[in-house]
């Protein structure tokens, strides 16, 4: 990076306009989280039906994911994890990025970047694969949302 390219202290906002894209951020999750909060996706009729399960009746690596948030907005720790577990650890994930950009953005540091290359591609695709396969399964009933 050359001198003309570097970015300057006169370029980067500062003070509490730093803050805007994190806290707009934490924003754009909320709203729906509230709704979905208040609205129980345990009640038929609020949400559409997942097309996949409809096509396949098998559960979607997504399915699920509304009752989950329903249950961690209303501090169901366990319902969520039976709910949808993998649901679970990205929002845990996404928790953890989202407080290390918060944190850089206070100190006046650029955000966190995150990088995933083809090989870690491949392994969360076959995660999740593996997930939607035992979940459909006898032996993972346990991770299959209830049936409403």
């Amino acid at each position: 990076m050359n001198a003309a390219s570097a970015p300057t202290a006169a370029a980067r906002p500062s003070g509490p306009r730093r803050l805007v894209p994190p806290l707009a951020a934490a924003v754009a999750v909320a709203v729906p989280a509230g709704y979905i909060a208040a609205v129980d996706p345990n009640s038929p009729g609020h949400y559409p039906d997942c097309p996949f399960l409809a096509a396949t009746g098998w559960w979607c690596p997504g399915c699920g994911g509304l009752r989950c948030v329903h249950a961690l907005t209303h501090g169901d720790f366990n319902g969520a994890l039976h709910d949808n577990a993998v649901a679970v650890l990205l929002f845990v994930v996404l928790a953890v990025l989202w407080a290390r950009w918060l944190w850089a953005v206070l100190r006046g540091l650029p955000g966190p970047r995150l990088a995933l290359g083809p090989r870690r591609w491949v392994l969360v695709a076959l995660f999740v694969l593996v997930f939607t396969v035992v979940r459909n399964l006898p032996v993972g009933a346990g991770l299959a949302p209830p049936s409403v």
